[in-house]
Formats: C-alpha cells, structure tokens, sequence
C-alpha cells in the first residue's frame, strides 16, 4: 500500500468548514485524492474522517455509521439557522422551565422520529443545495425523514440561562441542531444549538482523533473495522480480486453485508454484499 493509502481520524477545530479541512489535508498528504465522511458545520468541532487515496473510495461505507454528539441547548431564542452562528429571530421568557420538564421534552425524541431539515444543511430541494437557497434568502418546504434518535440526555449546565448539556447518540443524517429547536418548541417557546461537538463516528472516536496539521493515517483494513470481515487464503483471494461473484458459503459469510474481505497479508481487497440467494458480489474492488 502506499504510503497516501489510508483513513485519517481527524479532530475539527472551529471556525474551519469540512472542506476546509479537506483542502488543508490535500497538501499535507500531497494528493488531492482526499474526501471526507459526514459533513461537520463551520462552528462545530470533533471526528471528521478522510480518506486518502485509495480509501476514498471507502467513503460510503463510513458516512451511513450511527454518530454521538455533545453541545449545548439554550433555550428562549430561536435563530435562523437553529445554532449560535445566526441572526435571533424569536425571544421567548422560558425563565420558569425547570430541568425536569426539559428531561421530560427531550425524551419524546428518542427512538424513531421524522426531522425537517434546516435551511441551512447540504441536503438538495429541487437540485439545488438547501445552504445555497439559505444564502439568498430563500426558504422552501422540505420534507420530514426519519431518523433515529438511540440516546438523548440533558442536564443542566446553567438553568437560570435556559442552558443545558445535551449529549445524543443517532443515526447518520440527524440534525442535531433541529434537535434542539424541536425540545426548545415542545417546552413551549423555542430554542438554538451552540458548541456542538461530534464525539464519534462509529467506533472512531475523538480519543483517536488528531488535528489536520498532524494526521496519522490508518490502513483501508482498519477503515472498515466497524464492518463483518472475511478472512480468504490466497486462491480465493485471486478471485476477490478479479471481481468474481462468490458463492456467500464459500466466502463463510453471514447476512447480508457489505463485509471487508481480507486477504491472506491483512490486505484489504474488497467489499462485498450480498446481490442474489446465497451469492455475494463486490461494490469495491482494491487493486494491489
């Protein structure tokens, strides 16, 4: 593998956007063959994760990983982008919310739920990128989509304020800033996201993350730890490969995938899923 062939773990500062790291990572690394996983906002901090290289091509594996995630609920204004990067647009007296009935709000948000994403997020209306629309002053009806909310906590950081620590496991595609703006109207008058941090991406977590400036780079084996792997000798890993469909038995599989096939050098050589009963075919192919 060379040595630009790898996962970096990266842990985002504020005020630097996904891309920005990217860019940054592009001439640390010197290829531009980097891509990122799960979009983090300009003021957030945390995991964000890139492959270089080969491992970009792993991405899509990675992005779809449940997420868990720090910040801070302040309740009693609302604000056009739902976090502390925007204008006020709404002030409500939330002095007598107690952190009990804040408890109580936010727990009718866990498991699944539907979420309208902001006007601010990556997500396309019409072909077009919902931020883009935000940017000039458009607002367009979006719809709700399901995700899964797997823990939600608060706790009080300064309940006088209306500020609370809130700490959320959840499926990939949460907002978490319309999280907070959902509790903050449940209690009756609304609410904004501020110093939100992504704790982890799967099992990356940002005990193992390192600034951009000073990556480390683990290998596509390691990328896809999170993922069922196949262990093949080398014959069968001849036709891995090639890219041949592969009977599931043969392959000692189980369900439906994607698994990381693994070669008989801890190799990763391909990912494959299930495509037909009892066959499994490959959705990315490593050359070596």
């Amino acid at each position: 593998m060379s040595q630009a062939d790898g996962l970096a773990v990266i842990d985002k500062e504020a005020g630097w956007t996904s891309h920005d790291v990217v860019a940054k990572a592009r001439g640390v690394f010197g290829t531009r063959k980097v891509g990122h996983a799960g979009t983090l906002d300009p003021d957030a901090t945390g995991v964000l994760l890139l492959g270089v290289g080969r491992a970009t091509r792993l991405l899509r594996f990675l992005t779809p990983l449940p997420k868990q995630y720090v910040g801070e609920l302040v309740l009693g204004a609302e604000t056009t982008t739902l976090d502390a990067a925007g204008e006020v647009t709404a002030v409500h007296d939330m002095s007598r919310v107690t952190p009990d009935q804040v408890s109580e709000a936010a727990s009718e948000f866990v498991g699944d739920i539907m979420q309208v994403p902001p006007m601010v997020s990556a997500v396309k209306v019409g072909g077009r990128r919902l931020y883009k629309l935000a940017r000039e002053g458009v607002e367009v009806e979006r719809e709700a989509r399901p995700v899964t909310v797997h823990e939600l906590a608060v706790s009080p950081v300064d309940p006088g304020a209306g500020v609370y620590r809130i700490e959320v496991s959840c499926s990939s595609g949460t907002y978490i800033r319309s999280l907070a703006a959902d509790i903050g109207t449940a209690l009756g008058g609304g609410g904004h996201l501020r110093a939100l941090r992504r704790m982890a991406i799967g099992s990356f977590a940002v005990d193992e993350a390192r600034p951009v400036s000073t990556p480390a780079l683990l290998s596509m084996t390691e990328a896809l730890r999170d993922y069922p792997e196949l262990l093949v000798d080398e014959p069968l890993g001849q036709r891995v490969g090639s890219g041949q469909a592969i009977a599931i038995d043969e392959l000692s599989a189980q369900g439906e995938g994607p698994w990381a096939v693994i070669g008989s050098q801890g190799q990763l050589l391909a990912v494959y899923q299930s495509h037909a009963p009892g066959l499994a075919k490959p959705v990315v192919v490593i050359p070596w």
